[in-house]
């Protein structure tokens, strides 16, 4: 017999941990290769992990909603055959139990030490949890670090200083772990849940991934200073053009041909044009990206949001943008997304012109700093101009709503951004070949 160790799996260049949310398998029952053993979350989907090996699983080191990091063991499985491990003796077999159980403790120490830095009403950056997280900081630990950025937030040079000179001061460390154990009760006490009065009102617990939303929304309005800018557009040459090409295309593809691939197009070229856009903030830092890579908000079956990533959105012609929209939105709808199809957006679009709405005022997706919201297209009577004089016509027209973040994007790149992704619509060829 030899033993196996379930690894957690890499899932993506920037997921580095995920939480247990199902056992599949108990200790004892029997697994074949690449079955299923277990369902994990992330941040932004839900994910199974298989078994590489045929064997018996015969430890579990980790429960339901315990948080694991990448590459950690999460499980022993007892494989037949092959390169099998010698037995072990009696004399060693105190030993390996000692070496199970130091594994285990490992473990939990591991589980307890990943901490849920949301409970805190301070703000920290994602790079500082993250560093906070590798070098095991607590949240207490966290919120007394003296910040020197704004608003008295911890930078990236604040928490790396405290983790180089942490070793000198294990006394006051010790003292701030403890602070929290004593406020654990009253913390539990004001989550406690809310009882109906009239005895008709129905109470129902968030699920996971709406906690997630919730956390990300109120955050988002916290950290970013929200500003909109709305332009309205004609799309007639584009609905004409559509009407006429989608039913070859589909044909030609095997593709549906929605109007959704045509708009990120020309965000895609507008940011391009308005590198400005493409940014995203760290602390006092702007980062200025060099890949343009499209986030695409998409609504799931349970009422849900998510947002997949289509990576170098510049580079695709728009046959390649409508393949990777149609890919990522049947993926999303079918829960068949990755981990890293959800990592990397440098821009958001999201259509809430699918439902009706004429306009409105997306949250930004942090870190980014601006979100395009796209109308729906109505027909309405407009003034053409032309050479011979005005007249009044029916249009194809859709407003364009821009949230972006004033504390780096003035109204100027704002509003030129979103003109000009509006310039582009406008001048759609209406004898394109595709």
């Amino acid at each position: 017999m030899a033993k196996f160790e379930l690894k957690l799996p890499k899932m993506g260049e920037s997921v580095a941990e995920a939480t247990i949310t199902n056992w599949l398998k108990n200790v004892g029952d029997h697994i074949d290769a690449d079955e299923t053993v277990l369902e994990i979350a992330t941040d932004k989907v839900d994910s199974e992990v298989p078994s590489e090996v045929e064997g018996t699983l015969v430890e579990i080191l980790f429960q339901v909603d315990d948080v694991v990091q990448v590459g950690q063991t999460i499980a022993i499985i007892e494989t037949e055959g092959g390169a099998a491990a010698p037995a072990p003796t009696k004399a060693s077999a105190p030993a390996e139990a000692k070496v199970v159980a130091e594994t285990v403790a490992v473990a939990q120490e591991t589980v307890s030490a990943s901490v849920d830095f949301s409970d805190s009403d301070k703000f920290f950056s994602p790079l500082v949890k993250n560093i906070a997280k590798e070098e095991g900081i607590s949240v207490a630990e966290l919120e007394a670090i003296a910040g020197t950025g704004k608003d008295g937030r911890v930078t990236k040079n604040d928490i790396l200083d405290y983790v180089k000179n942490r070793g000198n001061q294990p006394q006051q460390v010790a003292a701030k772990v403890e602070a929290p154990k004593a406020a654990a009760p009253a913390s539990t006490a004001t989550k406690a849940a809310p009882v109906s009065v009239n005895g008709a009102d129905e109470i129902v617990e968030m699920d996971r991934m709406r906690k997630l939303i919730s956390g990300y929304m109120v955050k988002s309005v916290q950290t970013s200073a929200h500003v909109q800018s709305f332009i309205e557009v004609d799309v007639t040459n584009i609905v004409n053009w559509r009407n006429k090409v989608k039913n070859s295309f589909e044909k030609r593809e095997g593709e549906k041909l929605t109007f959704t691939p045509i708009f990120m197009e020309a965000v895609a070229k507008a940011l391009k044009d308005f590198p400005g856009m493409n940014i995203s903030v760290e602390g006092d830092y702007i980062i200025k990206k060099k890949n343009i890579n499209l986030g695409m908000a998409a609504a799931l079956p349970n009422g849900n949001l998510i947002v997949p990533v289509i990576k170098n959105a510049d580079q695709l012609n728009l046959v390649g943008m409508a393949k990777a929209v149609n890919d990522l939105g049947n993926r999303a709808k079918a829960g068949k997304l990755k981990p890293d199809d959800t990592q990397g957006s440098t821009y958001t679009v999201t259509n809430v012109g699918t439902f009706g709405s004429v306009f409105g005022t997306p949250i930004i997706n942090q870190p980014e700093v601006g979100i395009l919201a796209l109308g729906a297209i109505r027909k309405v009577p407009a003034v053409i101009e032309t050479p011979e004089g005005d007249f009044i016509g029916i249009r194809q027209k859709m407003f364009l709503s821009h949230s972006y973040d004033h504390r780096v994007v003035d109204g100027a790149l704002g509003g030129q951004f979103v003109q000009r992704v509006a310039q582009i619509l406008e001048a759609f060829d209406p004898n394109r070949e595709v």
